[in-house]
């Protein structure tokens, strides 16, 4: 039988590593080994911190900092390592620059050497090249199509180190745990290698096992890099970002991936939240096989989305699959606010039964309720080209400071997105609107925030696998409807608000903007019409919609007072014509008439009654139940005791100006609606 090692977590463990100054670091985690019961005494084993100071422990600064701070030649000779080849590369882009050469081939030359040269000089840089290709406010756009290419597969590391860490982590050794073992890897990436095995009750499964002395080699680079940043900030004027804090949130962000235990805790929580969902699978942790260097995880058999050939042999539509991960990640970032950072072809396989697996759980990131919340409002503000309103939305999502100066940045905003945007939602492609979104950086001070870096990331890695499949696929135009559906059914009071200044503008209703969402929000595969019911009037009758309500009571006044008007003038014009009687021209009423009677308010609301009833959920009975409780609330009656009103002001005035005062050439003033509280 084999004794598991156990993990212990939630508590700061102060340890030093094996050096005089080390004592900033704090150990977080730490994995205890069990003997393997009924095997002979283990022969005495080095600490896996004589290997590598920094294994088990979080990330943390002000800890590398203090280590690296007395060991000089190790930084330097890490420096001279990355420098040369970064150098000669920079040179040879200065030196064709020099010359005129400045094509967009020799561009696209020099962006896939800079790729290579990442690759070469390790996972940390081959990670800040992914990073960076998400960055459109730091990298040329040609940099970034070469850079979100960039594949961290590198050489396997020996099978007797794998072995040795899945025995230590484990306690057993590999072939007390499983039945089988793939004899070689079967992929190795920046962090680790993957073997193929089956655990003794039979399932099939991957085991991930990470790198020997991963840590030591990411936390130097990040140490440099981090002192580069830290320089360039304070001395460069033309970076307003904060590259530190960049650099903090991808080093922790790394130090998670490095914790298997972590992975594997995501990947339950991933699975709880999404794992419903129509066409997603999300594979199963072996826990009691899972420690901080090893992952047990389900084997998936499955294909890459961008292998378009073997998925159409298999019959499956990788279109759909794609609708699939869009629709899944919109309620990762808008929802859950939990979402895989890192969606790339690996992570992404179409199973044969036609669902879309997600795998590789390390990179994760999380989206605060404020920041979902204001997604949501600059997607719509984007979309309805509200300008003035997306310039706040970019206030709220730390884009922008408080104190910004937005009277020039608005008009730029339009003049950029009105590019970007065609003529409809349906040309709506996230790349071309960060492509165009990039040139105003340097223009404006726009910084982009540090947890924004990942949602970028995700987004365009996956629009990129989509277009990939569907060249005229556009992942915002997708995402759109669902956009509309949160914002006509969430409760929550930031898109209530947003939801009311949305349609509301100095004092008018916007009814195609209503109509825009009505028909976008029709399209969402989970549009629920009764929720959209509900949420309506639990809004309208609540204090936030006391001024809807208003606004509702007087434009049924207005459009009552017009019909009844309008049927008065027609029944006397009848009756005159019948009896005979002439009507002089001084005492001729004439019939008023609406400003573009074509698109009258009944009209609007007929058109919003038939999109409505077009959708696959309306059910008349709906209304019908709801009906009984309106009646009887007293804002229905507060709302017609105002129509009334109205209507009375409105007769009065008709009746002073069109008899008392006939004789009369001045013009009545427009009457305020009246007041019932």
């Amino acid at each position: 039988m084999i004794k598991k090692g156990k993990l212990t977590r939630g508590r700061a463990v102060t340890q030093s590593i094996q050096s005089p100054d080390t004592t900033a670091i704090v150990k977080t985690e730490s994995v205890v080994a069990q003997p393997v019961v009924g095997s002979s005494p283990p022969t005495p084993k080095r600490s896996r911190h004589d290997f590598d100071p920094f294994e088990d422990f979080a990330y943390d600064p002000a800890g590398i900092n203090a280590y690296y701070q007395t060991r000089f030649p190790s930084v330097v000779s890490r420096i001279f390592t990355v420098l040369w080849p970064m150098l000669s590369f920079a040179l040879g882009v200065w030196l064709t620059n020099r010359q005129g050469d400045t094509s967009e081939a020799t561009q696209r030359r020099q962006a896939q050497r800079l790729r290579e040269l990442l690759t070469d000089l390790g996972p940390a840089y081959i990670k800040i090249g992914q990073a960076l290709s998400t960055r459109p406010d730091l990298v040329p756009p040609i940099y970034l199509d070469e850079l979100t290419q960039l594949q961290d597969q590198l050489p396997p590391f020996p099978n007797e180190v794998a072995f040795r860490y899945i025995e230590e982590e484990l306690g057993a050794p590999p072939d007390e745990i499983y039945d089988d073992l793939s004899p070689q890897p079967v992929a190795a990436a920046s962090l680790g290698q993957v073997y193929k095995g089956r655990l003794k009750t039979g399932e099939t499964v991957a085991v991930k096992v990470q790198r020997p002395g991963l840590a030591q080699r990411i936390t130097l680079d990040l140490y440099i890099l981090r002192k580069l940043a830290q320089w360039a900030t304070n001395n460069v004027s033309q970076i307003r970002s904060d590259l530190v804090a960049i650099m903090d949130e991808f080093g922790a962000r790394i130090f998670e991936e490095m914790d298997y235990t972590h992975e594997g805790e995501n990947a339950i929580r991933f699975a709880e939240l999404y794992g419903h969902l129509p066409d997603i699978y999300v594979p199963k942790i072996y826990t009691e096989y899972t420690a901080r260097r090893v992952l047990t995880m389900e084997w998936i058999d499955g294909t890459k989305l961008t292998k378009l050939t073997e998925l159409a042999e298999q019959g499956i539509d990788a279109t759909h699959l794609i609708d699939v991960g869009v629709q899944c990640s919109l309620r990762q970032l808008l929802e859950h606010g939990f979402f895989h950072a890192d969606p790339h072809p690996g992570n992404l396989l179409a199973m044969s039964d036609g669902k879309l697996a997600y795998l590789d759980f390390g990179m994760m990131s999380e989206v605060k309720p404020y920041q979902r919340y204001g997604l949501i409002e600059a997607v719509v503000h984007m979309v309805n080209r509200d300008f003035e309103g997306l310039a706040g939305d970019y206030i709220k999502l730390e884009f922008l400071t408080p104190d910004t100066d937005l009277s020039p940045i608005i008009p730029a905003l339009a003049e950029v997105f009105n590019n970007a945007l065609g003529a409809s939602v349906a040309e709506l492609n996230f790349k071309s609107i960060t492509d165009e979104f990039s040139a105003l950086m340097y223009e404006y001070p726009f910084r982009v925030p540090a947890y924004y870096a990942l949602i970028i990331r995700s987004l365009v890695t996956l629009e990129g696998i989509a277009i990939n499949v569907d060249p005229e696929f556009k992942v915002l135009s997708k995402a759109y409807p669902y956009v509309a559906k949160r914002l006509l059914t969430d409760p929550s009071p930031e898109l209530r608000a947003s939801l009311s200044d949305l349609l509301f503008r100095d004092g008018d209703f916007r009814w195609n903007r209503l109509e825009n969402l009505l028909r976008n929000a029709s399209d969402s595969a989970d549009y629920d019409m009764e929720k959209v019911l509900d949420q309506t009037l639990e809004f309208l009758f609540s204090e936030r919609g006391d001024f809807i309500r208003d606004r509702i009571a007087d434009e049924v006044a207005k459009e009552l007072d017009y019909l009844g008007n309008n049927l008065v003038q027609t029944v006397q014009q009848n009756i005159r014509q019948r009896l005979g009687w002439q009507q002089s021209p001084a005492s001729q009423v004439t019939v008023p008439t609406q400003a573009n009677s074509d698109d009258s308010n009944l009209d609007r609301i007929l058109r919003i009654v038939d999109i409505l009833r077009k959708n696959d959920g309306f059910d008349a009975t709906l209304l019908a139940r709801q009906l009984p409780q309106v009646l009887t609330k007293r804002e229905t009656r507060d709302m017609g005791q105002r129509i009334v009103g109205n209507l009375t002001q409105r007769a009065a005035a008709r009746f002073i100006r069109d008899v008392l005062l006939a004789n009369t050439p001045a013009k009545s003033p427009e009457v305020a609606p009246a007041t019932y509280r």
